[in-house]
């Protein structure tokens, strides 16, 4: 409803006019005024009188309250600022989406050089880095295996200053923290330098300290048939790596030595197929010019073989390498995935965005940061889930939007790690093209959001407030994504007050995020980061909802918050914003 009244002065005052609004001048809120309150406000159309009356128990402690089916403010204030009021919807806090459509069909969360802490040139590799990409339900982390003393495979960034860690060390920490998170497979993408011998010992390992969560044959009924399933996989990890034909013995020993098998080696090498990354592949080292193939251009002439004993373990997930999409329809099997190079997909994304679409509707398809990245910064996941490239990688240790977007991708289906694409990429016998200016078959949904208030916000500085400002993005396909800023309030972090409204006019709204950030104004044009939200926009609740703030690394900044009014549709907001406070 539009009210005229005077603004309130904050949140609590906001929501004690919204008490009063459908108490009825009573000084308590009756099961039916709140459930009128939750189908008129809150958009919660499913809600009944036991909905109702299930919030009075979960958040009223006055006895004569609870004994009349009413709530009072303070209990009606405690359900406001609830987590059944928080922007991101709680049923997708758990698994809800249908887990036996083929692998294909999902994003799945990826990291990249996963063993790193920093840049990967002198940076730090540690176990940690596969405990943390874990414990944030990444579902595919990387391992560069390369021949050590002793007959010891180790993980680092080959041709680097970066340090060492043992492999066996990683598989053994890999299998303590594999499913902590996620019951769902979880991929090793082995970047696989070794030679003969010590490829050996890494299957001798894979296969001791992994036991029965490694996946070692074909399973017998699979739920569909191109791909096996998220639930046909439960508690399985799988081997990516390349794999050696079966035919014979002999064409296997000739393809192993002659690399007829181009699968996985190196990402240098893959992205020896961009002119565009071989320029800029070349780094600054020790204040030399360096570049990993002028540095191992002998070791990297020759093709590493595939041992046998690890060609067994890949099953479903075995690397060729990516020619084209032509290439692929013609010569591809559905158990066989590519890994292309940010610059070249990006390429492949302008010239062809269809073919991109369809090229993953049937196979699983890697996309990874160039090797100039030295530090390992990261590049906009959104471009390349917007083609349906499921496995987009990107490097965890390293934070900022990328990784606030990939956690919020992921924050969806209970954070399990994969989540279901929307039908736009999965049906086969449409066309999709996110680049394309044409989406006029696709009704536009309009989502307004009013940024009310802010509560609590952390200072930069002790002492010092903050002049905040919010800035509401929308990550989608091209046309739909926009950022829009409040205006600044001067010297306010305890309860700022903007009440400003957005509108967005949405045509793929299943594939957008919506991403909340606070900044702090220091002068006209610089601003530092404050705190920040991303979510799925179809995890989005209508309503008023308060938005959770979390720091740069991840962390709650609790009881910092927003409070915001959210409303969506396909109809016009003209035709229904004098039905709403707005």
């Amino acid at each position: 409803m539009l009210r005229k009244s005077k603004v309130p002065r904050s949140r609590r005052d906001e929501i004690e006019h919204l008490f009063q609004d459908h108490a009825d001048g009573k000084t308590t809120l009756s099961a039916s005024g709140l459930l009128r309150f939750l189908h008129q406000e809150q958009k919660e159309f499913l809600a009944d009188e036991d909905t109702a009356e299930a919030l009075i128990d979960r958040y009223e402690i006055e006895t004569a309250a609870i004994e009349s089916r009413s709530m009072t403010f303070e209990g009606f204030f405690r359900y406001m600022e609830s987590k059944d009021c928080c922007v991101f919807d709680q049923a997708h806090t758990s698994v809800y989406q249908d887990m036996d459509q083929p692998l294909s069909s999902y994003f799945i969360s990826s990291s990249h050089n996963t063993y790193l802490t920093r840049g990967q040139l002198v940076g730090e590799s540690h176990l940690h880095g596969y405990v943390s990409a874990l414990k944030k339900g990444c579902r595919c982390v990387e391992i560069d295996c390369w021949d050590g003393l002793d007959m010891e495979p180790v993980v680092y960034h080959g041709y680097t200053l970066t340090s060492k860690i043992l492999f066996k060390e990683v598989i053994e920490i890999v299998s303590q923290h594999a499913f902590e998170v996620s019951a769902f497979p979880l991929i090793l993408s082995l970047e696989n330098h070794c030679c003969e011998e010590q490829q050996e010992v890494v299957a001798q390992y894979l296969i001791s300290i992994l036991g029965d969560k490694l996946l070692r044959s074909t399973l017998d009924n699979p739920t569909n048939g191109d791909l096996p399933s998220p639930n046909d996989l439960k508690y399985k990890i799988l081997i990516k790596n390349k794999k050696l034909k079966s035919q014979s013995k002999a064409k296997d020993k000739r393809e192993a030595e002659e690399g007829a098998d181009e699968g996985e080696g190196s990402d240098e090498e893959e992205e020896e197929d961009d002119e565009e990354d071989k320029e800029s592949e070349g780094h600054q080292a020790k204040g030399k010019f360096w570049s990993p193939r002028k540095e191992g251009s002998q070791k990297k002439k020759k093709k590493v073989k595939v041992a046998q004993a690890l060609s067994d373990l890949v099953i479903y997930t075995r690397s060729v390498k990516f020619v084209s999409f032509r290439h692929s329809e013609d010569n591809q099997t559905s158990y066989e995935n590519t890994s292309i190079a940010e610059k070249r997909a990006r390429k492949l994304m302008k010239a062809s965005g269809k073919d991109f679409v369809q090229h993953t509707q049937r196979f699983l398809c890697r996309i990874y940061p160039a090797g100039s990245r030295i530090y390992s910064s990261n590049y906009n996941p959104q471009e390349f889930w917007n083609v349906g490239a499921q496995l987009v990688a990107l490097n965890f240790q390293t934070l900022g939007l990328p990784m606030d977007l990939n956690n919020g991708r992921f924050l969806d289906n209970g954070g399990c790690g994969y989540v279901l694409k929307p039908a736009v990429l999965l049906h086969r016998e449409r066309s999709f093209d996110p680049n394309s200016s044409q989406h006029h078959r696709f009704t536009p949904t309009n989502l307004m959001i009013r940024v009310m208030y802010g509560s609590n916000l952390p200072s930069l500085e002790p002492g010092k407030a903050l002049n905040p400002f919010v800035r509401v993005e929308v990550h989608g396909i091209p046309s739909d994504s926009r950022t829009k800023n409040t205006h600044t309030v001067k010297n306010n972090s305890l309860s700022p007050h903007w009440n400003a409204e957005m509108n967005f006019r949405i045509r793929v709204p299943e594939l957008c995020l919506i991403r909340f950030s606070v900044h702090d104004q220091n002068t006209l044009f610089k601003s530092e980061f404050v705190g920040q939200y991303t979510l799925p926009f179809t995890s989005l609740k209508k309503g008023y909802r308060w938005v959770p703030l979390l720091s740069k690394d991840g962390c709650s900044l609790d009881p910092a918050s927003l409070f915001v009014w959210v409303w969506y549709s396909q109809k016009q907001p003209s035709k229904v914003a004098s039905k709403y406070r707005v």
